[in-house]
């Protein structure tokens, strides 16, 4: 295999025909370099939509307020289905395995105004219950969520983003300060992480206050917009039972058709994830069909220029043969020259595809689209053994040209 000798044949044959080794080599360089950068796509293309639901658990269901459009029991349609606290206890007794819940209001429906000192923010206003941040995971960077006792006593405390502490208090500390929520004071209790979906960077963050202190202070009774639960059958058989009998509790609490698809909007994470996790599965698997078919083709150019190598070399080797050199001797020289090429080649191809992925990472933003393309580097490592040992075989494939009994 190291033999001095054998290697400067090998590179006197290349040199002998450069076309023909570049165009060999580039055969393979393409058919490994293809695959790295369709699997990387296909990485990029999964983070992006799996990026959506990195604040959201999974095995969670939320339920809003819509407007029928089916009479039911003598009542007519086009009634506004308005949710409330007293649905949160009910759907906490009817779904068995229930494991969070927690309701949402909408301040005003839309941008409220924020203000600390001479400084005014218009920021969406959120009042929830304190075990969002389970269902949702906002992420504390200083201070604390709202809890079980702001709720309770009505607090009037608020959580805010990094994008409100910089334009309400610039340099200053945020934390124990009093800032106006549309005219009422809000004690500032903690700073959270706020990420953008990566296309709108003007996107502004939500702040948050308790519930009840939302329903009290802006008058909304024991309204709320939405509900959102996790379960503990994380099952896609078990997402669709608790979706069921949340509706149906909810259709009795307030008389419509549960069938009525109207009367509530309902968003399943885990039907959502389970859906798109399959259609990344045959995305994934059309790509790699994609890139084998490249990495053939490769293989194929190879097997060929191999066989015109051994009928160019004909009468060298029936001289060779005649000077004592044995089967083995002349195939092992062929198939040397066929795994040198194709493993330059190939892992040129590797380390160019596996940087271009690098660099494409580095200078296009994430979004919720696409994100952090990436290749396993084990999954290229044994692309790479996978098309050198096809080229050892490819070598092969002439043997009967040139080690049959033909006299030469």
């Amino acid at each position: 295999m190291f033999d001095r000798e054998k290697w400067g044949e090998v590179f006197e044959s290349i040199g002998k025909n450069k076309l023909r080794a570049v165009l060999t080599g580039f055969a393979v360089f393409w058919g490994i370099f293809m695959l790295i950068i369709l699997l990387g796509a296909g990485s990029g293309l999964r983070n992006g939509f799996e990026y959506n639901f990195r604040n959201t658990a999974t095995n969670s269901i939320s339920i809003g307020g819509g407007e029928t459009s089916k009479p039911w029991k003598g009542l007519p349609a086009n009634r506004d289905i308005q949710l409330t606290e007293d649905d949160i206890d009910a759907l906490r007794n009817a779904i068995p395995g229930m494991e969070h819940i927690r309701g949402r209001y909408r301040v005003w429906r839309g941008q409220s105004q924020l203000q600390y000192g001479m400084n005014y923010g218009s920021f969406s206003i959120r009042g929830i219950g304190p075990e969002s941040q389970a269902l949702e995971k906002q992420i504390i960077i200083k201070g604390r969520f709202i809890n079980e006792v702001d709720e309770q006593q009505e607090r009037k405390v608020i959580v805010i983003a990094e994008d409100c502490r910089k334009e309400l208090f610039k340099d200053e500390e945020p934390l124990d300060k009093w800032i106006n929520v549309n005219g009422v004071p809000f004690l500032v209790v903690g700073l959270y992480k706020f990420e953008t979906g990566g296309h709108n960077t003007m996107e502004r963050s939500p702040v948050f206050i308790p519930l009840n202190a939302a329903q009290k202070v802006f008058n909304a009774k024991r309204d709320v917009d939405d509900i959102m639960f996790s379960f503990a059958d994380a099952s896609i058989a078990g997402a669709k039972q608790a979706e069921l009998r949340a509706v149906h509790t909810i259709a009795r609490r307030h008389d419509f058709d549960p069938t009525d698809e109207r009367a509530l909007w309902v968003n399943n994470n885990l039907e959502n994830v389970g859906m798109i996790g399959g259609i990344f599965n045959g995305i994934t698997a059309f790509l790699w069909f994609v890139g084998i078919g490249s990495l053939i083709a490769g293989i194929v150019g190879i097997s060929n220029i191999m066989l015109i190598v051994v009928k160019e070399r004909t009468r060298e080797i029936g001289i060779r043969k005649a000077l004592g050199a044995t089967p083995a001797n002349v195939v092992g020289q062929v198939m040397l020259e066929a795994v040198f090429v194709t493993a330059m080649a190939g892992w040129a191809g590797l380390v160019l595809g596996v940087f271009l992925m690098e660099g494409i990472a580095s200078v296009v933003p994430g979004s919720e689209f696409f994100r952090d393309p990436s290749i396993q580097i084990d999954v290229a490592v044994w692309a790479l053994v996978a098309l050198i040992l096809a080229g050892a075989l490819a070598g092969l494939d002439p043997r009967a040209t040139c080690c049959g009994h033909t006299s030469y």
